[in-house]
């Protein structure tokens, strides 16, 4: 190409990141020279380049099946979900030829559907070819570079898919040619082609963003257990300064009371005390790192209160309280959950009633007749009132909050209708309350909480309000 119309990409790396998405049959026998001045790529791979990139994989028919080994085991565990050897697919099809007489044939679907671990930088310049796709070949000729538009349902993990899939019975001399007249793309309403995208958006798409989902779930959940396995080392190191720093004022302050004597002044003791503390004061800057990475909030529930629970969740999200800093093991969004394996109370006893620490969490305690008869939502109760944990009560009529809850403050309250469709509402004066028990809360955290009259109109979208 001397004179390109197209602007060239000003890295050459960018070029041939772009080619290789229209060449899936780069190897050592059809290799790629790019060279501009003293400039040069080559491009002799196409499996190496492209499946190093993903996290998941479907390979099609046992020409493809090699692929397998070329994307990373990012979690060996879940190696088989994530990448996956199939047969090709295959179908029989009544076809008329050319000749307009109908012949048995067997369409064949081969080739591969993949997912990256990141689409992060890829796409530099608008000028860049997608990086999502799922081309469609026939005799190792491109025949459409994407049908994702119109297999997809525009969902945002869809960006992650990439994909190359071969059907040679598109380019049978002996039927009609189905290519549109400008050879970049499929007649829609040709049975061959009807078949392949039915399987695609029916079959293969779902299959592979499933894979995306749970990819993404194992990054946010290693994610989570690393925070977890730093937050204790620091845990540990505030223990082992504390203990460091009690141990050596101590002495000191025994060393220098022996000074004065048997009968030394109380100032002069008080000082030498005073004096051993403030010159063997550790660096507690560790208790800030412990008290910012702890979960603030805790809304102690049983699964079947998960309604009002969700409401608190959401009002409290509403408030500028982040996720990561509310512990609800029920919660819809993983951020706010323990890692999964991770025991609740292990977690409570690690980093609050085990902790030096002085940032304690509160609590939401969702009582209803099911609360009490729930073992672990009773347990945290009492660990509440041991500790003499700040907390706030949302109950559910007819359940009504028992000692050792405080049942001597207001409470609010939630009604709940029968079945089949258990609805909540709230009066107007308990839905004022909620909304007084959510701003104080944020006020005793630190919050920016909004308006009251914003917190009312919210609550409304959430729960009726009779």
């Amino acid at each position: 190409m001397k004179f390109p119309q197209y602007r060239l990409h000003k890295t050459l790396n960018a070029v041939k990141r772009n080619l290789l998405k229209i060449f899936p049959l780069v190897s050592k026998d059809f290799i790629i020279h790019i060279i501009r001045g003293n400039e040069k790529e080559v491009i002799d791979s196409f499996d190496d380049n492209i499946m190093s990139e993903l996290c998941a994989v479907i390979t099609l028919g046992d020409d493809f099946s090699s692929l397998t080994n070329l994307v990373p085991q990012i979690f060996p565990q879940k190696k088989d979900e994530l990448i996956e050897r199939r047969a090709a697919y295959s179908t029989p099809l009544t076809l008329k030829d050319n000749e307009g007489v109908e012949h048995e044939y067997n369409l064949e679907v081969v080739g591969w559907i993949g997912i990256y671990k990141t689409t992060r930088g890829r796409k530099a310049e608008v000028t860049d070819f997608p990086d999502n796709f799922v081309s469609l070949y026939a005799n190792k000729k491109m025949g459409e570079f994407n049908i994702l538009p119109i297999v997809g349902g525009n969902k945002l993990n869809e960006v992650y898919v990439i994909g190359q899939l071969h059907i040679d019975l598109f380019e049978l001399s002996e039927l009609p040619d189905m290519a549109l007249s400008n050879r970049q793309g499929y007649k829609s309403d040709d049975k061959r082609y009807e078949v392949v995208i039915n399987f695609i958006r029916e079959i293969l798409l779902p299959d592979s963003l499933k894979k995306r989902e749970l990819y993404s779930d194992l990054v946010a959940a290693k994610k989570k257990t690393e925070t977890l396995e730093a937050q204790k080392a620091n845990e540990n190191l505030l223990i082992k300064e504390i203990e460091k720093f009690k141990d050596k004022a101590s002495k000191s302050a025994a060393e220098n009371i022996m000074k004065f004597g048997i009968n030394a002044p109380r100032e002069a003791v008080e000082k030498a005390i005073s004096d051993s503390i403030n010159s063997n004061s550790p660096d507690l800057g560790i208790k800030s790192v412990v008290d910012s990475n702890k979960k603030k909030v805790l809304i102690s529930q049983t699964t079947t209160d998960k309604q009002l629970s969700d409401v608190i969740y959401s009002m409290l999200i509403f408030n500028n309280v982040p996720a990561e800093d509310i512990l609800y093991t029920n919660c819809d969004d993983e951020v706010s959950r323990v890692p999964d394996g991770y025991p609740v109370y292990k977690y409570l006893r690690e980093f609050f009633v085990e902790s030096y620490s002085t940032q304690r969490i509160y609590v939401l305690f969702v009582t209803s007749d099911n609360f009490k008869k729930s073992w672990g939502a009773v347990t945290e109760v009492g660990a509440a009132w041991i500790t003499q944990i700040d907390n706030k009560i949302f109950n559910i009529i007819p359940g009504k909050p028992e000692h050792p809850l405080d049942d001597q403050t207001e409470w609010h309250n939630t009604n709940k209708d029968g079945a089949p469709h258990f609805e909540l509402w709230m009066t107007k004066l308990d839905a004022d309350i909620f909304c007084v028990k959510i701003e104080n809360m944020c006020d005793k955290l630190g919050y920016t909480k909004k308006l009251r009259e914003d917190n009312k109109n919210y609550l409304k979208a959430l729960v009726q309000i009779r």
